[in-house]
């Protein structure tokens, strides 16, 4: 298991440099990978410590190259909107969107994502999409009595069941 520290972004991502200001769901190297069956991974909590347990062969990486918006609304006396104003987050707020997951995986005892990468996943097994593995991932916690949150116990089953999808009949 590991964050692929010392691997090369996805060879797709070679093509594009520099900061765009689309979401990271709209950068156009998102959407070509997404044609050849990648997924991007969850950014649910839960799952902050997907990428690390997904098999190497089926999960990749590219530079996050996406711009994170604040948005600033502003309100009359009457609760009436006046005026919708959009800025990029500067660097310090981008570092403080980290925290939490950091938090999670310290907690899990494993090692803090690397900065600036966006995680895609193919599906694994008999599955269509990555979100039905993961549908898969909670059922089997339900049945053994795991709760789905991010714990060593679902960690440990989550580790243990897509280690079962590769090496199974359909993986």
């Amino acid at each position: 298991m590991s964050w692929d520290e010392d691997g090369t972004p996805h060879p797709l991502a070679l093509r594009r440099t520099g900061r765009s200001e689309q979401e990271a769901d709209r950068l156009p190297e998102v959407r070509e990978l997404e044609v050849l069956g990648w997924e991007p991974a969850p950014e649910d909590t839960l799952w902050v410590f997907l990428p690390y347990v997904w098999p190497p062969a089926a999960r990749t990486w590219i530079p996050d190259r996406s711009t994170h918006w604040a948005v600033r609304t502003r309100l009359d006396g009457h609760g009436h909107i006046t005026g919708v104003e959009a800025a990029p987050l500067a660097d310090p707020d981008l570092h403080d969107l980290d925290w939490e997951a950091d938090e999670v995986l310290t907690a899990l005892g494993l090692p803090h994502r690397p900065p600036d990468r966006l995680w895609l996943l193919r599906p694994l097994g008999s599955h269509p999409t990555v979100g039905a593995v993961l549908e898969h991932l909670r059922t089997v916690a339900r049945e053994r009595g795991v709760e789905a949150r991010p714990t060593a116990a679902f960690l440990a089953l989550t580790r243990a069941e897509l280690a079962s999808m590769t090496t199974g009949p359909d993986g």
